[in-house]
């Protein structure tokens, strides 16, 4: 599957959240954080400019993603909420809200 830059943005925004939604950054969220940014194939410069990126700018673009990428997004996200080892509520509160926002539908 392949991202365009925008959505490369948008899911690195959104996965940064993810990572930041508990106050804390641990190695499993970096180590999952550098495998995503080798998956869809960036730059790791687009980390910082994702920290950068508006929310709202990056939930719009990732509205528009069509239904695999939106499906590739979820477990993504899922995937960095775990990669502690533990879910916190914020991080559940958090992607539940970037999946209402992008229309991604929970299974």
């Amino acid at each position: 599957m392949v991202f365009n830059l925008a959505e490369q943005l948008a899911i690195i925004k959104a996965v940064d959240e993810v990572i930041m939604a508990d106050g804390h950054v641990n190695y499993g969220e970096m180590s999952l954080l550098n495998l995503i940014v080798d998956i869809l194939k960036c730059d790791r410069s687009l980390i910082k400019e994702a920290r950068n990126t508006d929310a709202k700018e990056g939930l719009a673009i990732l509205a528009e993603m069509p239904a695999n990428k939106k499906k590739a997004l979820a477990i993504m996200l899922e995937e960095m909420a775990n990669a502690d080892g533990k879910v916190h509520e914020k991080e559940i509160d958090l992607i539940l809200k970037i999946f209402s926002a992008t229309g991604i539908h929970i299974e």
